[in-house]
């Protein structure tokens, strides 16, 4: 059987927080799955780091598995904290920034 994604093991209950670990002064990533129609991407973002402004072809979801972050999209910026999630749309500019150490889930539909 060809799996389509990778990091993670089938039929097991996952806790997506505990599969990618901080590192100071760092932002990690670890790829779930990719393809042409979906990107699945786990972060883990140390206080103070961010990705700084651009663009996705895709409607990307963010959701906050722990801590918080500042995430700015089209100009306007949102407090967004663990168990919380915001749809950032395909061609709008937008930024992250950890306001404290973080861990989120990104999924991008093309």
């Amino acid at each position: 059987m060809n799996r389509r994604t990778k990091n993670i093991n089938p039929s097991e209950v996952l806790k997506l927080s505990e599969l990618v670990n901080l590192a100071e002064g760092q932002v990690v990533s670890k790829t779930i799955s990719q393809n042409d129609n979906v990107s699945i991407t786990l972060f883990a973002f140390s206080k103070g780091e961010e990705i700084s402004t651009h663009e996705s072809s895709g409607d990307a979801l963010v959701t906050i598995l722990e801590g918080k972050s500042e995430i700015v999209i089209d100009g306007e910026n949102f407090s967004v904290s663990e168990g919380e999630s915001i749809l950032m749309p395909a061609g709008s500019p937008h930024s992250l920034h950890a306001l404290e150490d973080f861990k989120m889930m990104l999924t991008v539909v093309f």
